[in-house]
């Protein structure tokens, strides 16, 4: 199904609710975005950044999910995120991330529409969480990258060893003197240590909640996986794993091969990232994912029920 009648538009009601963010201190490009079918669809996703990027990252999904297969489409920003004084990310906290995509879920269910969610990295873990819990998330679930472990490096352990550490509570009263605004002009150029103790808590947490989900009990939600086999953000065998939370035949995986050397956010690139003084010639900042017009097609067949 082909539409044209999804408007875009920035997400005006968003900064209503959320007042720490307005036109004024978003940087240009990473707003928060809608795309409203008219008339509704019934179907609506909610797709959610990843950790110091922006809803620029889903802009290409969630183009795809509005014009190709008719969702209304809700690109939050998380709090921390796309500002042009991020002042070291200082005050994040997972509770209002986790408030920002319930708006976001809130205001899809509001219309009456199938809700599916999913995200980038972080955005994944958080929307991932959602299904879990939120009973206005009916519809399937879509992870990218999803941040539900961090790279071992190769060493058993040492992923779990990393996430322990930033767990502890003396990060997150640890000053950021590095400036995160840098070249790139829809992410921040490092992660601070308190923003990275949010996400090792959201993990911890949404890895308790899966746990539950074993054996005869098990998530009844069917989920679209993707990532690239050479990420060296997340470690995706656990990824890989959450196919043991769902019922057989409900988790479908698409891995971009580890010839592309495809990293982590590059999954949900169409489109290469340059930097905002760039030149002609000048090489990106980000490699586009080669293979994504391969997953639209398995995106379509999934969202269609079929197999992917």
């Amino acid at each position: 199904m082909i539409t044209e009648q999804a408007v875009e538009s920035v997400w005006s009601a968003y900064y209503d609710e959320f007042r720490y963010f307005s036109a004024d201190l978003v940087r240009p490009g990473c707003e928060p975005r809608l795309f409203r079918q008219q008339p509704p669809s019934g179907r609506a996703v909610v797709l959610v950044h990843g950790l110091t990027d922006s809803p620029y990252f889903m802009l290409a999904l969630g183009r795809f999910f509005s014009r190709a297969l008719g969702y209304s489409v809700y690109l939050p920003l998380l709090q921390g995120h796309g500002l042009r004084e991020p002042n070291g990310m200082a005050g994040v906290l997972l509770q209002e991330w986790k408030k920002n995509v319930e708006f976001a879920i809130a205001a899809a269910a509001a219309l009456g529409d199938r809700v599916s969610v999913g995200g980038l990295s972080t955005g994944g873990a958080l929307t991932l969480h959602a299904a879990c819990q939120d009973p206005r998330v009916t519809g399937d679930i879509y992870l990218f990258a999803a941040a539900l472990g961090l790279y071992d490096f190769g060493v058993p352990a040492v992923g779990w060893l990393a996430e322990a550490i930033l767990r502890r509570s003396f990060l997150h009263r640890l000053p950021e003197f590095r400036q995160l605004v840098g070249k790139n002009p829809y992410r921040y150029c490092h992660v601070p240590l308190g923003s990275a103790r949010e996400l090792a808590l959201l993990m911890a947490e949404l890895a308790d909640h899966l746990d539950v989900y074993r054996g005869d009990r098990r998530l009844d939600k069917r989920v679209f996986a993707a990532w690239s086999a050479v990420d060296r953000v997340v470690r995706v065998a656990t990824i890989d794993a959450l196919a043991e939370h769902f019922e057989p035949g409900n988790f479908h995986r698409f891995v971009v091969p580890a010839t592309e050397n495809i990293y982590h956010a590059g999954v949900v690139l169409a489109e290469p990232v340059y930097a905002a003084d760039a030149d002609n010639g000048s090489k990106p900042l980000e490699k586009p994912n080669p293979h994504f017009a391969e997953m639209l097609v398995a995106l379509t067949r999934f969202a269609g029920g079929g197999s992917s």
